[in-house]
């Protein structure tokens, strides 16, 4: 299992956070992360981010691509939103930049805000998403391309920089619903595991991806990634004590936003940490978060996006998680 370090958290911070020092932070992390054995760094993405200042990734891993050396840069992208063109040129230059490492999660989305400001509907926003992805492909060829979609029209186009990865930049997209799980296996691309549903459901979701992955005639599946809220401690105790408050905080906002109604048969981000926490967070001990990265090792899961920091967590705490981490955890998993 390869092991990366999810930044979506500490790239984000309150309002009234400072974040130049905020992302002077972050590149320490990735420093240390990559001095640790931590394979690559992901980043979350989100448009109108209130109550929380919150960095665009493209523009962010652009920067942090001068000190992250060999490792892999992924990044979610709310693909009904972008212009096809546009965002395949941007991915293209930071393949550049980056000799090859980039991945791009491409999501639906869920905010109705995020829809509103880009005029988009619920109604076409899955095909939005593959439309783009379609024409992305076709541009990232390097090759003549004349394309007339619903959305976007081009007409002996080339893409102004081709990526350093052919056929074309990885992609892995994100799903929550079980209909979009199928969808995404039928079409042989890679699914990127939803970070906030708890195991028994991914546990399910994956024996239905791969069966529908099979149906299809694909090729054996050599990646499963998954993102997860994850921290470690010296005790159990310890380690839940240290991230109640930032988790609460942050599922807190989630509620708000309507991440729950997003889930598989809607959840309550509002319940306790307690309930929240259950089969939901790897949190605990070495061996507690060993074994609960094993649990997803077993079903398929090949990479983990781990998230170690939320918006107001101190650099410290996050850095101290990702030591004991690279020394206890990393050994077990690779």
């Amino acid at each position: 299992m390869k092991l990366g370090l999810s930044l979506s958290g500490l790239l984000q911070d309150s309002g009234d956070s400072n974040m130049v020092q905020r992302f002077a932070d972050v590149m320490d992390i990735v420093r240390l992360g990559r001095e640790l054995g931590f394979e690559y760094i992901y980043t979350g993405h989100h448009y109108l981010s209130y109550p929380y200042q919150m960095m665009q990734p493209i523009p962010a891993l652009a920067r942090l691509s001068a000190i992250t050396g060999d490792m892999d840069l992924l990044s979610t992208v709310l693909m009904p939103l972008q212009n096809p063109v546009r965002l395949a040129e941007e991915v293209a230059t930071l393949d550049v930049l980056t000799n090859g490492h980039v991945i791009i999660a491409p999501a639906l989305g869920y905010r109705d805000e995020e829809y509103e400001a880009f005029g988009v509907t619920r109604e076409d926003r899955i095909r939005r998403m593959l439309e783009g992805m379609g024409l992305m492909k076709l541009l990232w060829s390097g090759e003549e391309v004349t394309f007339d979609g619903e959305f976007t029209k081009v007409t002996k186009a080339h893409i102004g920089i081709r990526p350093i990865q052919q056929p074309h930049p990885r992609m892995w997209m994100t799903a929550n619903g079980d209909g979009m799980v199928r969808r995404i296996a039928r079409m042989g691309y890679t699914w990127y595991l939803n970070p906030h549903a708890n195991f028994e459901t991914l546990a399910r979701q994956v024996e239905m991806y791969k069966a529908v992955w099979d149906e299809a005639g694909h090729a054996p599946i050599d990646t499963l990634p998954m993102s997860r809220e994850t921290f470690v401690a010296e005790t159990r105790q310890k380690a839940q004590d240290i991230v109640r408050p930032f988790l609460e905080g942050k599922y807190k906002t989630y509620a708000a936003w309507g991440q729950g109604k997003a889930m598989p048969g809607e959840e309550d981000f509002t319940q306790s940490f307690d309930e929240l926490s259950k089969g939901r967070f790897i949190v605990g001990s070495p061996d507690d978060v060993i074994a609960d990265l094993t649990k997803f090792k077993d079903i398929g899961v090949t990479h983990a996006s781990l998230r170690f920091g939320w918006p107001g967590t101190p650099k410290h705490i996050v850095e101290s998680a990702i030591r004991l981490a690279a020394k206890e955890v990393l050994p077990a998993l690779k």
